[in-house]
C-alpha cells in the first residue's frame, strides 16, 4: 500500500496529539508506516456505523416507526434485547472460524454489508406495511441485522488490535462517537424545527434507507485498512471449541472479573428505555420529544466522546468506573424526584437533560469496556476474549430484559434506581480490575 499522504499524517498526528508515528516495538515496521492511514479509515468507518446506529437507534427511532406503523404495543418490549443479544450470543460459535483467517478485516465487511441489507428491509417494511404484519417484520429483520452486527464486533477488535497502538485506540473510538454525535444533533434539531409535520412512514422509510447506505460506505472505506496477515493457529472449530473457550471463565480470573463487572455496568444500556418511557408518561408524548432526545443523545456523543477516549488510552479501567458511578447516582436522584419532587420531572428539560448525562455515562462505559478487552489480551487471545465475554453478556441481556416486568410493583423509577443500584456495584468491583497499561 502507497505511503499516506502528508494531510493523513497531519490529520492523524492532531488527532491523537502525537509529536511522530513512532510506536516502538508494539507495530512492526510495516504496520507502523500504515499506522495514519489506518487510523483514519478506521475512524471514518466507525464513524458512520455509529451514525448509522444513531439514525436507527432502537431506544429511541426504532419505538417511534412501530408506533408510526401500529404495531402491537408489547413488541415495544423486544427491540433493544433482540438488537443487543443477538450480535453477542453467536460469537462463541463464530470466532473458531475468525481465528483461522489471517486477514479479518473481511469479516467485518460482510457484517456492515448484511447491516445495511436488513436496515433497508426494515426501511421497506416501515413504508409499505402497517399493524402486526410490519411490527413482526421489523423484529425479524432486527434479529437478522444484530446477527450481521456480530460478524462486526468480534472481527473489528482483532483489527485495531493488528493496527492501532494502545495508547491510541481509546481516541479511536472517542473521536468516532464524537463526529457521529455531531451529526446526530442536526438531526435531533431538523425534528425540533419540523415538528408541526408528523412523520408519516415513508419518512421513516428514507431515513432509515439512507442510514443502510452508511454502513454500504463504511464497508467500503473498511476494505482499503492495511491489515497484516496474521498466523492462523488451525484448530479445531464448531461447538466443542466453542465449549473450551468458555473454560476461560474458570481459568482466567482478570477475564472473569471484567465479564462481571461488564454484566452489572449493563445498567447504562437497559436504563435509558426507562428515561424515555418516563418521559412520555410525564409529559404525554409531544411531538417534539423525539428531537429533544436525540439531541441528547448526539450532544452526548459529541461532547464527551473525545474526552472519555483519551481518559481510556490512561485508563479504561477508570473510565468504567467513572461511567457506571455517573449512571448510578443519575438513576437515584431520578428516583428520589420522582417520589418526593415529581413537579421538576414535568419541566420540559428535565428528563432529556437526564438523558443527556445518561449518555454520556454510557458513552465512558462503552468506550472503557471495549479498551479495556482489547487490552487486555493479545492476538488471537483477544479473540477469544470477546466471543466468550459478548456470548455470556448476550445470554445475561435477555435475562435482564426481563426486569420490565416488575415495573407493575416497581414502577418505572423503581426499575430505574434497582438498575441504578446494580451499575454502583459494577462500579465497586471495577475498582479491583487490574490496569491493561
Amino acid at each position: 500500500m502507497a505511503r499516506p499522504t502528508m494531510l493523513a499524517h497531519k490529520l492523524y498526528r492532531k488527532l491523537v496529539d502525537e509529536e511522530d508515528t513512532r510506536v516502538g516495538a508494539e507495530l512492526d515496521d510495516t504496520a507502523a508506516r500504515a499506522l495514519p492511514g489506518n487510523f483514519l479509515r478506521l475512524l471514518l468507518s466507525q464513524f458512520l456505523t455509529q451514525l448509522g446506529d444513531a439514525i436507527s437507534n432502537p431506544k429511541i427511532i426504532l419505538p417511534w416507526v412501530l408506533e408510526s406503523v401500529a404495531a402491537p404495543l408489547y413488541l415495544l418490549g423486544l427491540l433493544v434485547p433482540i438488537r443487543e443479544s443477538g450480535s453477542m450470543m453467536p460469537q462463541l460459535l463464530i470466532a473458531g472460524y475468525v481465528r483461522r483467517l489471517a486477514i479479518r478485516k473481511r469479516v467485518w465487511i460482510l457484517g456492515s454489508v448484511l447491516q445495511a441489507l436488513a436496515i433497508f428491509a426494515i426501511a421497506a417494511i416501515a413504508w409499505l406495511f402497517e399493524g402486526a404484519a410490519a411490527g413482526w417484520g421489523i423484529i425479524l429483520c432486527l434479529l437478522l441485522f444484530s446477527l450481521a452486527r456480530g460478524l462486526c464486533s468480534i472481527a473489528s477488535k482483532d483489527v485495531v488490535g493488528k493496527t492501532i497502538p494502545k495508547r491510541q485506540r481509546g481516541r479511536l473510538s472517542g473521536w468516532s462517537a464524537s463526529a457521529a454525535g455531531a451529526i446526530t444533533l442536526i438531526i435531533g434539531a431538523w425534528l425540533l424545527l419540523f415538528n408541526s409535520s408528523p412523520l408519516q412512514p415513508l419518512h421513516y422509510g428514507l431515513l432509515l434507507a439512507a442510514a443502510g447506505l452508511l454502513w454500504l460506505l463504511a464497508a467500503a472505506i473498511y476494505s482499503a485498512v492495511d491489515e497484516r496477515p496474521e498466523p492462523s493457529p488451525g484448530g479445531r472449530n464448531g461447538l466443542l471449541a466453542a465449549l473450551q473457550r468458555l473454560d476461560l471463565l474458570r481459568s482466567d480470573r482478570p477475564f472473569r472479573r471484567f465479564v462481571i463487572t461488564r454484566a452489572l455496568l449493563l445498567c447504562s444500556a437497559l436504563t435509558a428505555p426507562y428515561y424515555v418511557v418516563l418521559a412520555q408518561r410525564t409529559l404525554h408524548e409531544p411531538a417534539w420529544l423525539l428531537g429533544m432526545f436525540i439531541l441528547a443523545s448526539g450532544s452526548a456523543g459529541l461532547l464527551s466522546g473525545p474526552f472519555w477516549g483519551r481518559f481510556a488510552d490512561l485508563s479504561s479501567r477508570r473510565v468504567m468506573i467513572w461511567g457506571a458511578l455517573i449512571t448510578a447516582a443519575l438513576g437515584i436522584l431520578v428516583y428520589l424526584a420522582s417520589h418526593f419532587a415529581p413537579a421538576l420531572l414535568e419541566l420540559f428539560w428535565t428528563l432529556p437533560l437526564a438523558y443527556f448525562v445518561l449518555s454520556i455515562a454510557h458513552h465512558g462505559v462503552r468506550i472503557g469496556r471495549k479498551t479495556y478487552v482489547v487490552n487486555l489480551a493479545e492476538g488471537n487471545r483477544r479473540t477469544d476474549y470477546v466471543a466468550v465475554g459478548n456470548t455470556v453478556i448476550g445470554i445475561l441481556l435477555l435475562a435482564l430484559g426481563t426486569i420490565g416486568t416488575l415495573a407493575a410493583w416497581l414502577g418505572i423509577s423503581g426499575i430505574i434506581l434497582l438498575l441504578s443500584l446494580m451499575g454502583l456495584m459494577g462500579a465497586l468491583l471495577a475498582t479491583t480490575l487490574p490496569e491493561t497499561l
